[in-house]
């Protein structure tokens, strides 16, 4: 089966069962070739992992164009410096959970695999079980203009439970985030979320809603919510390269009422935060910001 009963949950309630059928026919347990063309072009790609305690994570790493290479259509090695900050790392060192997300920001193209990934020799090993590349909306354009002079070893990040005034604000500001899930039984999947800056509202220093909008109706993210609330989300101020890494839990909000008060939204996402990494330099790429998606709705 492509989909697991949380996902098909999801689906029936949603109303999109059968469109969601259709759109599971793409996914693939290998890597076909214009997936593979596409990732070694890549500079970027979002992981999701599952730390020894459940919490899962969602992880940046770049690097220059083949980073990303494919050592069969079932195998993927990703040779990239991770910060000793970053969970990733110490999540794979034994074979887990891993889920890949890889955008062209200039195309609005994406790839999404979920498998398996253990991190060895320095770098990281992933065989995939789902390969697919979907819904290209809600990507802002954005362009690569080289790197950063900072070194990974040079970063001094810093860990709290609580969001500060500086964290809010960026989080406010931002026109796109990254959400990694995980199904205990069926592995990690990784997404983006995007709109228009203030999409993502801050509701106290712990918790945070935003909405969720049309999407390929396969609800991935969701159908892993709903059977396991850990979640990981990953905030990128693409001007100055810092990092906001959240580990906490997240739920499904139905309720008309309120969905209604997010404008463009199906459902509403509430996150409440356990723990967050922040990192000042933990994206390395130099990234040019050209326009919004024409799909964003207007708030």
């Amino acid at each position: 089966m492509k989909f697991h009963s949380g996902e098909i949950a999801v689906q029936e309630r949603a109303g999109v069962r059968d469109i969601a059928e259709d759109v599971g026919e793409g996914i693939a347990d290998h890597l076909p070739p214009g997936a593979s063309e596409f990732l070694e072009r890549r500079q970027m790609a979002v992981l999701g992992t599952v730390d020894s305690r459940g919490n899962v994570w969602a992880s940046v790493v770049t690097g220059d164009s083949g980073f990303i290479e494919m050592v069969d259509d079932r195998t993927l090695k990703i040779a990239a410096l991770i910060s000793s900050s970053d969970p990733l790392s110490r999540n794979l060192e034994t074979e887990s959970h891993v889920a890949l997300f890889a955008p062209d920001f200039v195309s609005s193209r994406r790839v999404r695999v979920n498998g398996r990934g253990v991190f060895k020799n320095g770098a990281i090993i992933i065989t995939t079980d789902e390969v697919y590349a979907n819904c290209r909306r809600y990507l802002q354009e954005r362009i690569f203009a080289g790197s950063r002079p900072t070194s990974v070893k040079d970063q001094k990040p810093k860990v709290s439970t609580e969001l500060s005034t500086s964290q809010q604000e960026q989080i406010i500001r931002a026109d796109t985030f990254f959400i990694a899930t995980d199904n205990p039984e069926r592995g990690a999947d990784v997404s983006h979320k995007g709109g228009n800056p203030g999409f993502v509202r801050i509701l106290d220093a712990r918790r945070i809603a935003f909405p969720d909008y049309n999407g390929n109706s396969m609800f991935n993210t969701l159908g892993n919510v709903s059977v396991n609330p850990h979640a990981g989300l990953l905030f990128i101020d693409f001007d100055s390269g810092r990092t906001l890494q959240l580990t906490g839990r997240a739920s499904i909000d139905w309720n008309h009422e309120r969905v209604r008060t997010f404008p463009g939204a199906e459902r509403v996402i509430d996150f409440e935060l356990a723990q967050i990494i922040d990192t000042p330099a933990g994206f390395l790429l130099v990234a040019k910001f050209r326009q919004y998606s024409r799909n964003n709705p207007r708030l």
